[in-house]
């Protein structure tokens, strides 16, 4: 057997410091349900999404959280926070250990650009082990857009992948449906925690590796307390997703190059096309004798 059980704290927090409220839900979590081993929190969730507030990892914030994970005694994962390194600030989540230690920090390859504003963008992946369980890969938010992250871990070993997020528009109901596919396509659990309340809309989203919805939350605060059968894992990899496809088998024994992963800034093919990463901009209403707005009227029969 080779079980890891799991809480993913869905928090109704605000734009605010959030750290002493996180610090108690951490130790409620510990008291109701005794036998959790790890405890995942949402992208920038105690301090929110403002750069200004961004803090220098070690330091005071994450040793709060060191100090959590050792009195708990659980695997910590306290979503992400900015971190100021030098002149730069990422986007970085903290893994931490149940002695406290924290074993790495993954700095977000993807900063929601063009509207996450002067965040530099992480060049490292980062896999864990948890003795006795199983090999997990950590994102963040927007990195799980891009299919190549969550295979690279996958390719790494990773049998879990862990996706801390703050999204709070229209498009969620979309990366539920990324999510899902992440973890089919890839064999592995995929949680994806969301914050809920003032910051985020909620609807924290865990997979399992034969693509099964194992759960997907509301809106408001929820506690999601799971566990992850590393063994099934090895299993749907193994035989196949229903004993169908061996996605990852297929993909290690083809002999394609896929030209996009060459050097896609060199030669970045039609995608040079697509013009420049900015805000979209409030569109000019057409004038009555512009090419276009006669085009217009005459395609919608107006006059």
């Amino acid at each position: 057997m080779a079980y890891l059980s799991m809480a993913a704290l869905q928090l109704e927090l605000g734009i605010e410091d959030n750290l002493s409220i996180i610090e108690q839900e951490i130790d409620l979590v510990k008291k109701r349900f005794p036998w959790v081993q790890m405890v995942v929190l949402p992208e920038l969730c105690t301090f929110g999404p403002s750069t200004e507030l961004a803090v220098s990892l070690p330091g005071e914030v994450e040793n709060c959280f060191r100090e959590a994970a050792l009195k708990n005694d659980i695997w910590l994962i306290p979503g992400s926070i900015f971190e100021r390194d030098g002149e730069e600030v990422f986007n970085t989540a903290p893994v931490i250990n149940p002695k406290g230690e924290v074993i790495a920090r993954y700095r977000k390859q993807y900063p929601f650009l063009p509207y996450e504003k002067d965040v530099s963008s992480g060049q490292d992946f980062i896999v864990f082990d948890v003795p006795g369980a199983g090999r997990i890969g950590l994102i963040i938010c927007y990195d799980m857009w891009f299919p190549e992250t969550v295979r690279t871990l996958a390719w790494m070993g990773a049998e879990a992948i862990i996706c801390p997020s703050l999204t709070n528009t229209i498009d969620r109901k979309v990366e539920l449906a990324i999510a899902q596919s992440n973890a089919a396509t890839n064999q592995v659990y995929f949680l994806n925690c969301n914050s809920a309340g003032r910051l985020a809309v909620g609807q924290t989203i865990f997979a399992g590796p034969d693509g099964q919805v194992i759960h997907q939350a509301g809106t408001a605060r929820e506690i999601i307390a799971l566990e992850m059968d590393f063994e099934h894992v090895r299993r749907v990899r193994e035989r196949g997703m229903y004993g169908l496809c061996q996605t990852l088998k297929s993909f290690r024994d083809h002999s394609v190059e896929f030209p996009p992963y060459r050097n896609a800034q060199a030669d970045p093919g039609a995608f040079a096309q697509l013009g420049t990463l900015e805000v979209p901009q409030a569109e000019k209403p057409l004038e009555a004798g512009n090419p276009d707005w006669t085009k217009k009227q005459s395609a919608t029969g107006s006059t």
